[in-house]
């Protein structure tokens, strides 16, 4: 190893025989070692000089590992954190997570995975990877994590964050704690409703992480048969069972010094759940068929849509894998939380979408659209708004995408009440059908007064065509369809102006 990759690194426990026990170990793997016994005395060697990375144990006889780990934040310190609790002390282990500990280790310490965790800290490959393991990156390759901006800083931008489109107050929160989290190994849980873009942030957790460089790999938990997801997850070996004709490996294994994001953690069977529960504490995994485990170093990102906490309270998920999933929660807003983004969002969508069909230049919404698209809801949030956008660009001619083109649903129509009604290419209408007098008082109930001119309008149309609906709503620039969901909703029939022809 050359001076210029030697890691220094500093080393806080009270107990001389493990200090002794760590300092031979690191030494063994060409770091640079310096101890402490106390807070004050970390502190004091962390005030003369840097590390990277800082190893402490949390009780200490002036303090805790989280003394030290406020003096890093406090001083934007850039040295990672690793934090030695007691065996089953879970409490301590999350606390250390949230507190901005890259990782934690368990008493008593497997040195084995005592020098994996420190090697992945600094961005070094492990020596005891696991068969079939993507090579390891150099260090100069890879992207550093970036540090969340404090108060006076300007905020850091990974190139990751950019594919989350908008500029709402929501997206730039959902931002900030994304570089935060990055920079850990903490688990992370997304919550937020199907479609509004849970793998998208997963992601960018990645990329913007120490681990950017290394395998992502998503898991759809819900899609595999229940049968199936142990050899899935933990890979399996030749002759395990009926099938296996070869040694194959897991989503553990395959995300190995990666990030494994498991979506739809919440239609996890409980019999999974307590395996998953294991691999995560033991950081190993056994494959169906084999003997012994095998070590993982990977990161967990998880995902539903589901209220886990209700879950749990029903018996439906543990508690206690609950417990180390949801260590750092991400809420990714719904689409009509942030309805100022749409516009943002239409224009990525679109760019890509003209892209992979080879059309050029992509197409824009009109301003009609646009508006009509900002009145809906969107149930099924982003993934919706491709959905109608993929269909707008495939029925659109031209550079724009007209509010015909969309093919809205019928309840964006009743939010805006003249929606597809051009009142200035309409016929001129008298004050007696329904526009009021200047000095009438303005109404009292407004949807219900532009109810009822609507109601008119319609009326006059449908008695100038003999109740044809489909001539009387293109005359208004409606389709048949919204023809028909008006007239029910105002409850218009054909008896409502006498005698005349359907449509």
């Amino acid at each position: 190893m050359s001076p210029a990759t030697v890691h220094s690194l500093l080393v806080i426990d009270d107990e001389p025989d493990l200090r002794t026990l760590y300092e031979l170990t690191l030494l063994r793997e060409g770091y640079e070692l310096d101890t402490a016994g106390t807070v004050e005395e970390a502190i004091a060697r962390l005030s003369e000089r840097g590390y990277s990375a800082v190893i402490t144990d949390m009780r200490l006889p002036d303090g805790t590992g989280l003394d030290v780990l406020a003096w890093l934040e406090r001083q934007g310190r850039p040295e990672k954190a690793l934090v030695i609790t007691a065996f089953g002390s879970a409490e301590n282990a999350v606390e250390a997570l949230k507190a901005g500990a890259y990782d934690y280790l368990t008493k008593p310490v497997d040195l084995r995975q005592f020098r994996s965790v420190v090697a992945s800290a600094l961005g070094r490959a492990t020596a005891a990877a696991p068969a079939g393991a993507v090579p390891a990156v150099p260090a100069a390759a890879r992207t550093p994590a970036p540090r969340a901006a404090r108060p006076g800083e300007a905020a850091s931008s990974h190139p990751a964050l950019h594919r989350l489109a908008g500029d709402s107050a929501a997206m730039c929160q959902v931002r900030a704690l994304i570089e935060k989290v990055a920079r850990s190994m903490a688990p992370v849980l997304l919550q937020g409703e199907s479609g509004t873009g849970k793998e998208l942030v997963a992601r960018a957790i990645h990329e913007a992480s120490p681990r950017g460089a290394r395998a992502f790999i998503a898991v759809n938990c819900g899609a595999i048969p229940e049968q199936l997801l142990e050899a899935e997850f933990f890979g399996f070996r030749k002759g395990a069972f009926t099938g296996a004709h070869e040694d194959r490996e897991g989503f553990f294994q395959a995300a190995h010094e990666g990030t494994l994001f498991l979506d739809e953690i919440g239609d996890l069977p409980l019999a999974m759940q307590s395996k998953l529960l294991r691999a995560i504490q033991e950081r190993s995994v056994r494959p169906v068929g084999a003997v012994a485990e095998a070590p993982v170093n990977v990161r967990i990102v998880s995902a539903t849509h589901k209220d886990l906490s209700a879950e749990v309270a029903a018996g439906r998920f543990r508690q206690d894998l609950f417990y180390r999933l949801n260590v750092i929660q991400i809420r990714v807003p719904p689409l009509r939380e942030r309805i100022e983004d749409l516009g943002a969002i239409s224009e990525r969508v679109l760019d890509r979408i003209a892209r992979d069909a080879g059309v050029s230049p992509a197409p824009r919404l009109s301003t009609v659209a646009l508006a009509q698209l900002s009145r809906y809801a969107f149930p099924g949030n982003v993934r919706e708004l491709e959905n109608l956008l993929h269909r707008a660009l495939a029925l659109s001619g031209g550079e724009t995408i007209e509010l015909a083109d969309l093919g809205l649903p019928e309840a964006v129509l009743d939010e805006s009440q003249f929606g597809g009604l051009d009142l200035a290419e309409s016929a001129p209408m008298p004050l007696a059908a329904g526009l009021p007098d200047p000095e009438e008082p303005l109404p009292q109930d407004l949807a219900q007064y532009l109810d009822e001119v609507e109601r008119n309008i319609l009326l006059r149309s449908l008695e100038r065509h003999r109740f044809n609906r489909t001539a009387a709503g293109a005359a208004l620039g409606l389709s048949l369809r919204q023809m028909r969901y008006r007239m029910a909703r105002l409850g218009i029939t054909e008896s409502s102006g006498g005698e005349g022809e359907g449509g």
